[in-house]
């Protein structure tokens, strides 16, 4: 027979805590297969280490690795890196045939911590600035150490109840602060590359499987929303990918003149995929604009708001990001400006019953798992059954730190970049080459300033690309900061990305300030060919 399913938890009076006393004439299964008791570690593991008291031990240590990591951090460099000649020397061997001792152990973690994790970007630093930093709370840690140790599966209700709550609440905070209707909410992926995926496999079912549909994207687009339009199976001429102008805003005309372009071609529009904050340059799309566009013409709106999303909590980012509740399914990475650990994204929905008819399949051997009125099974909205517990470091941090103390990183980290685009503007060999929009500042360095033509005419566009990469390789060798690159309108350009609340502007300061002397000594010794 199936397992019985209780309609309420049992309470404690009804729930046995102690087990019937052992019959040594009749000894148990546990008792007779090889490793011990019940009570005992698991067949083939060191006795040891399952002992409650060398658990403590080694977490602990674990716990006291990550304090000592925290409590150092800014004195730490932001990145490292090695050839994969130097790892393999350094770090590939043989799996062992025989486990180890508790010091081995404690061996093995110091060695991870020595030779493995240096060998990484430290994403939460300071003077992190490339990409999209992630700078973790420590409820949002620890919240993983309970997850691990629980080993919660939450692909089911049957399995997960308490759990699945958990992760509704949260979405259903996300749900208010966006701005969406009641009935909207979602489900928690690894990061926005899956929520992007579920997005456009939603949309395609949405619309009935036209044999042509076509989905549109700016070309500041994230390039996982080209990854999904693959693995949905779309094909190449299916993907619309428009350009935008000096603003790099997706315009709702140039949409207007795709859809009857591809209509009158016998195509089917399919979704409208917006920015809310796009990764090269933090630019948020007229997502009101696009929101009127696509009920307007019939076709769902996407907003891939996986890095500026949470700038909604700010009076400046609800602004910016004004018309985000209206789409009909938004990106969110909460391992981003919500300051969670990895992995954590995010798809909402206005209807999650649509997402649910595109991820549902079901199999006889779920048949328990069938859920009643108010329950979800995740599974059923998502790419994996077998998922983790991910809404506990949501629900922990916010409740920990508390939704205004959130809110308040973030616009500071917005207020940082402004001033940060301040300080290029009055500086004469900084030229900016997009503005601070949310957290993004992209600009670079020009010898001489637009101001000196004789200076700038020697500087071509590809002579000042080689200049930038070597002040950006400078940087990384130095091991002061961590800055990466992007490219606008072809043209090369250093860029920072803050959101991290670590990160102070004496620290944004002395990057700006070494980026110019290192320009300047570059420059002098004329180490930039022509």
């Amino acid at each position: 027979m199936p397992p019985s399913r209780q309609d309420t938890p049992p309470t404690p009076e009804t729930t046995p805590t102690d087990a019937p006393d052992a019959d040594p004439a009749n000894p148990t299964d546990a008792d007779e297969r090889p490793g011990g008791g019940a009570a005992g570690p698991p067949a083939g593991m060191a006795p040891d280490l399952s002992d409650p008291e060398v658990m403590r031990r080694l977490g602990y240590r674990a716990v006291d690795h990550l304090v000592a990591r925290w409590a150092g951090l800014e004195e730490d460099r932001p990145w490292q890196t090695a050839s994969a000649q130097e790892t393999r020397v350094l770090l590939h061997r043989s799996p062992p045939e025989e486990g180890t001792d508790p010091e081995g152990v404690e061996a093995l973690m110091d060695e991870a911590v020595q030779k493995i994790f240096p060998l990484s970007g430290r994403i939460d630093h300071p003077r992190f600035l490339g990409f999209v930093p992630s700078a973790p709370s420590w409820p949002s840690v620890l919240a993983d150490v309970l997850v691990s140790g629980h080993n919660v599966f939450q692909g089911t209700w049957l399995e997960s109840a308490g759990p699945s709550q958990v992760e509704l609440t949260v979405l259903d905070w996300f749900r208010q602060w966006l701005g969406m209707p009641d009935g909207a909410s979602g489900v928690l992926t690894s990061g926005g590359s899956a929520a992007n995926l579920l997005a456009v496999v939603t949309a395609r079912e949405v619309a009935g499987w036209p044999a042509d549909p076509v989905m549109y994207v700016s070309d500041q687009g994230h390039n996982s929303l080209r990854k999904a339009r693959r693995i949905a199976g779309l094909r190449p001429h299916q993907i619309r990918v428009l350009p935008t102008g000096p603003d790099r805003l997706l315009n709702p005309d140039r949409v207007r003149e795709a859809l009857a372009t591809d209509r009158a071609a016998g195509r089917t529009p399919i979704l409208i995929c917006a920015n809310g904050g796009a990764t090269n340059t933090g630019t948020v799309d007229p997502l009101d604009a696009l929101a009127d566009l696509s009920r307007a013409e019939g076709v769902r709106l996407h907003v891939d708001a996986a890095y500026g999303g949470f700038a909604i909590l700010t009076p400046g980012g609800a602004e910016a990001l004004a018309g985000l509740g209206r789409a009909d399914s938004v990106t969110l990475d909460p391992h981003k400006w919500l300051f969670q650990s990895y992995e954590c994204g995010c798809l909402m929905v206005r209807d999650p019953q649509e997402l649910e008819t595109a991820m549902r399949a079901s199999a006889e051997y779920l048949q328990d798992t069938e859920t009643r009125d108010g329950e979800v099974n995740f599974g059923d909205r998502s790419l994996q059954l077998t998922r983790s517990f991910r809404a506990l470091k949501i629900w922990l941090s916010v409740q920990a730190l508390g939704r205004r103390a959130m809110a308040e990183a973030i616009g500071d980290a917005m207020e940082l970049a402004e001033r940060t685009e301040a300080w290029i503007r009055d500086a004469p060999e900084l030229e900016l080459l997009h503005p601070a929009a949310l957290s993004v500042v992209c600009f670079r360095f020009r010898p001489g300033g637009d101001d000196d033509r004789d200076h700038a005419e020697q500087w071509s566009e590809e002579r000042l690309e080689k200049l930038n990469t070597r002040i950006q390789d400078h940087l990384l060798e130095d091991g002061h900061a961590m800055v990466s690159s992007t490219r606008l309108a072809g043209r090369y350009s250093l860029r920072f990305c803050i959101l991290n609340p670590r990160t102070r502007w004496r620290h944004l300061r002395e990057i700006l300030e070494e980026i110019v002397d290192r320009g300047r000594h570059l420059v002098e010794m004329q180490e930039v060919a022509r």
